[in-house]
C-alpha cells in the first residue's frame, strides 16, 4: 500500500452505509455481514451510498435493480429486505474494492462511472446488479492493480 492510501484510508463498507448508527453492528468478519443482510438494512443506507456515489437514487436503483418505488417504499418503512440489503452490500463492497485499488475515491467513481473496454464497453456500475457483473467488475479491479489491463 502506497503512503498515499496510508494517509488517505480506504472508506469501509460500513461507512459507506453510514456507519454503526445505521447498521446497528459494528461488522468485524463477512460472516457479521450475513447477520445484518438477513435481519434487513435500514433504508437510511441508500441515502448514505447515493451521497457517496454523487448519483440521485434513480441511478442506485438502476445499479441495484429494484425499482425506484421499491426503494421509496423501503423508506418510509425504514428498513430494506434481506435481498436488497445483499445487493447494497454488493455494490458498497464494489465501491471499497475500487478506492483501494485506485487509492482515491474521485478515481475510483469516475472509474466505476466510465464505459470500460475490458467489460464489453459496459460501465462497471451498470454490471453490479447481478452477481456475475459484479464478479467481473472485481477481476477487473484486480486486473488493474497487478498492471494487467486486457
Amino acid at each position: 500500500m502506497s503512503t498515499a492510501a496510508m494517509a488517505h484510508p480506504v472508506l469501509s463498507v460500513e461507512t459507506l452505509l453510514g456507519g454503526k448508527q445505521v447498521l446497528q453492528a459494528r461488522p468485524r468478519t463477512p460472516l457479521d455481514w450475513v447477520s445484518i443482510i438477513r435481519q434487513g438494512i435500514s433504508s437510511t443506507a441508500v441515502d448514505a451510498l447515493a451521497k457517496t456515489l454523487r448519483i440521485p437514487h434513480s441511478e442506485l436503483a438502476v445499479a441495484l435493480a429494484i425499482p425506484e418505488r421499491t426503494l421509496a417504499r423501503r423508506k418510509k418503512e425504514g428498513m430494506l429486505n434481506s435481498e436488497e440489503s445483499a445487493k447494497l452490500v454488493r455494490l458498497a463492497r464494489v465501491i471499497e474494492r475500487a478506492e483501494e485499488v485506485f487509492e482515491d475515491l474521485d478515481a475510483a467513481l469516475d472509474w466505476l462511472k466510465s464505459p470500460n473496454a475490458a467489460l464489453a464497453g459496459a460501465t462497471p456500475l451498470s454490471l453490479l446488479d447481478t452477481e456475475i457483473g459484479a464478479e467481473s467488475v472485481r477481476d477487473t479491479l484486480g486486473r488493474i492493480e497487478h498492471g494487467v489491463f486486457a
